[in-house]
């Protein structure tokens, strides 16, 4: 793993802590708290206020608190108890050194697996992420650090982080940089040799780019972060690492070579020695190229270097939509690469080959996922109906084969469950199901019991949660108008109208168009008659960014924020802006019911409804991703599958008119069936069997553990072990 003792923090060093408490900083500077109960309640109590102004950020409290606070603290003993007891729970965690990947396969133990994504969610201080697929990365790695597996994460430090996103008086959406300051989180600046800020470098458009790195504590894994912003590096070069996705082709090429091939020579420089790759999107392809090339200029013949990368390299592929795919010219990547970094090899032209696309007649393209499929020996989609239809796309790579006989698995994704069930659910199941059903929750057994649960208590939960939505919305709203908003319309729009009382619904995920946000408004009167029924009125709450180059997802987005204006809907729709991970949070737990309207087969998984649903969340989605094998009839409500030859007109009528029949004759009746005079008070007991079904389906089967043990057993044992027999690789290979 990244060694402490060949390595220099640079940060500017912890805060003075009083000894009786110093290990809060070590506690802070870790990021398993953000998945421990204990440990965020013991940073909750340090300084309730400031825990909630720096959205529960206990880097930047412990750096702005004062010393009377602090020595408030040593006096008071219920804190310094609860102390105790997170330091007792850190230790019994870092004394279990195996834990359960090393118990179960102790011959791999110290065989690190290093895992390459383009970005990481982790904490909303640091702001790596653009959505799904960085949320899927970070569970990915609380998972293994749970599980014990020898995994490293390699990223990239993006110190203007993605964007912060404002809406304008028309709703269009505006982007701003949305940079983070290492000083305010866990961030630790590895130093190279002779106190150098760089590790390694690269060759690019005919210069040297120096990179250096930064580490983040995930738990048991180390995530290592790549850095170009150095003062050796041409001005050109420094910008490289400082935004997600942003600018065009070519720095989008920059940035993939910068994550392959020099994530590769820094792991190399920190002397970590990985025996397996996992490349979590085709963004990372650089990385299995990096490797081939070495094995090619250290002697091997072509096909033997290929197949020794594919022996011990795993590849994950998330979209089937076309524009998820990164596409390079030849022309492109023999600019930026220069003759230099071929002449070791002379294998330009077959190196590239891997990259042709056998439904691209150009020939002249690399593409990256084609790249990564023919470098990896274990190839997997990210659901059951992701697999089988990332075998219809790429089956051809295997030519003369049924496409559905092609070696591409799946691993359905899963969510965190110690991260994303809310702290009120996780007690109130303690009260109902084994003592240890956080680590058992992949057993069926564990889940037994969960009908026991009193539909009272639950309720009691789930009308706690919503109401702290509903008050993180007023506060987004307050602080928004103060700070952006010229127009008091803007208000309404954020939902400050909005009750607890109404069935909520929500729908937050990126802004595309075959997402579909803009389903609900195809008929206009009857969306009203659903919101504005008094007797069952109905609130929606829409949140998520549109991609800055996106502008038909601009549009969506904007013709959605104009209906959260409309008078005639009486402020019963809201866009929460900038959503992240904080808000994330209140959003899956606080709403009634996740809405999830892709237009099939364009979902690959989706993971918020699996997230919703372990907060007594129902979903009502199209049969796309996970919920295609998720629906099990009584957890939610499934839109069922429009015919194969429909157009897409045809398919958004359909779609839309099985959303409204689900809704007002199955949804808001169900909502509102209650004993009595039917007030706030009164249990909707149906719902609430839907509500832990929903529970009890997303904790048996879409955990990020439960994710992470499929990984371990079928993809990175066997790629540890360095495994060819079977190997099955495209043709030509």
């Amino acid at each position: 793993m990244v060694p402490d003792t060949e390595t220099t923090a640079v940060h500017s060093g912890p805060p003075c802590l009083p000894g009786r408490i110093e290990r809060l900083w070590e506690f802070a500077t870790d990021l398993s708290w953000t998945w421990h109960r204990e440990a965020r309640a013991l940073f909750r109590a340090v300084d309730p206020p400031q825990w909630r102004r720096t959205r529960n950020n206990p880097v930047a409290v412990l750096r702005e608190i004062g010393d009377e606070r602090l020595g408030a603290l040593v006096r008071d003993p219920a804190f310094l108890q609860r102390y105790d007891a997170v330091c007792a729970a850190v230790d019994a965690v870092s004394s279990d050194e195996s834990g359960w990947f090393g118990r179960r396969h102790p011959d791999l133990a110290g065989r690190p697996v290093a895992y390459f994504c383009a970005e990481f969610a982790l904490h909303e201080s640091i702001p790596i992420y653009s959505g799904g697929l960085g949320v899927l990365a970070g569970d990915h790695l609380k998972a293994a650090s749970d599980l014990g597996i020898p995994l490293v994460g390699v990223g990239l430090m993006y110190a203007h982080g993605y964007f912060d996103q404002t809406l304008g008086p028309d709703g269009w959406q505006e982007d701003a940089d949305d940079p983070l300051d290492p000083g305010l989180t866990p961030l630790e600046r590895l130093g190279g040799a002779d106190d150098t800020p760089w590790l390694t470098w690269i060759r690019g458009a005919g210069r040297r780019i120096y990179i250096g790195a930064w580490r983040l504590r995930v738990g048991r894994v180390p995530l290592v972060l790549l850095d170009t912003d150095l003062p050796e590096n041409d001005a050109a070069d420094r910008g490289l690492s400082h935004q997600l996705y942003a600018g065009g082709v070519d720095h989008r090429l920059r940035q993939e070579a910068l994550l392959g091939v020099g994530g590769v020579r820094v792991l190399s420089a920190l002397g970590i020695e990985p025996k397996a790759w996992h490349a979590n999107e085709g963004h990372a392809a650089f990385m299995m190229v990096e490797r081939a090339r070495r094995r090619i200029r250290d002697g091997l013949p072509f096909r033997e270097a290929v197949a020794r990368v594919r022996a011990s390299t795993v590849f994950t592929t998330h979209t089937p939509v076309p524009a998820g795919h990164d596409v390079f010219s030849h022309a492109q990547i023999r600019d930026w690469t220069g003759e230099k970094f071929w002449e070791e090899t002379r294998q330009r032209d077959e190196i590239l080959g891997l990259g042709l696309n056998p439904h691209d007649e150009a020939g002249d393209r690399f593409h990256m996922t084609a790249a990564a499929i023919r470098l990896a020996g274990r190839v997997n989609g990210v659901s059951e109906r992701h697999g089988r239809v990332s075998r219809e796309i790429w089956g051809r790579l295997w030519d003369g084969r049924p496409v559905a006989e092609a070696p591409i698995g799946h691993v359905t994704n899963g969510v965190h469950l110690e991260t994303w069930m809310a702290e009120d659910v996780a007690a109130l199941l303690d009260a109902y199901l084994p003592s240890d059903w956080r680590d058992r929750a992949h057993e069926e057994a564990v889940w037994r019991d969960l009908h026991t649960l009193p539909a009272e208590a639950l309720w009691r939960v789930r009308q706690r949660l919503k109401l702290r939505l509903l008050d993180l919305m007023r506060e987004e709203a307050r602080r928004r108008w103060r700070e952006h908003w010229p127009e008091t319309a803007h208000l309404v729009g954020a939902g400050t109208l909005m009750s607890p009382y109404p069935l909520t619904i929500g729908f937050a995920r990126r802004f595309a168009a075959y997402k579909r946000a803009d389903l609900m408004f195809r008929d206009l009167d009857r969306l009203l008659a659903l919101l504005a029924d008094p007797g069952r009125p109905v609130q929606l709450i829409f949140a998520g960014k549109a991609h800055p180059r996106d502008e038909a997802g601009k549009r969506v987005l904007q013709r959605v924020y104009e209906h959260t204006r409309d008078p005639a809907f009486e402020g019963r729709i809201a866009f929460l802006e900038n959503y992240g991970l904080h808000t994330a949070h209140r959003l899956v737990e606080g709403v009634d019911l996740w809405l999830n309207l892709p237009r099939v087969p364009l979902e690959a998984s989706g993971t918020s409804g699996m997230k919703a649903a372990l907060n007594g969340v129902p979903q009502l989605a199209t049969t796309d991703g996970w919920w295609e094998e998720g629906f099990e009839g009584d957890n939610g409500w499934l839109i069922p599958r429009a015919p194969d030859d429909a157009s897409e007109e045809e398919v958004d009528r359909l779609d839309h008119e099985h959303l409204f029949r689900l809704l007002e004759e199955e949804v808001v009746p169900l909502f509102y069936d209650r004993p009595g005079a039917g007030s706030w008070d009164d249990v909707p007991a149906g719902w609430l069997a839907r509500a832990r079904r929903a529970i009890e389906v997303a904790g048996h089967r879409f955990t990020a553990r439960r994710m992470v043990r499929e990984y371990a057993r079928d993809y990175y044992v066997p790629a540890l072990r360095g495994t060819t027999h079977g190997d099955d690789p495209p043709t030509g290979l």
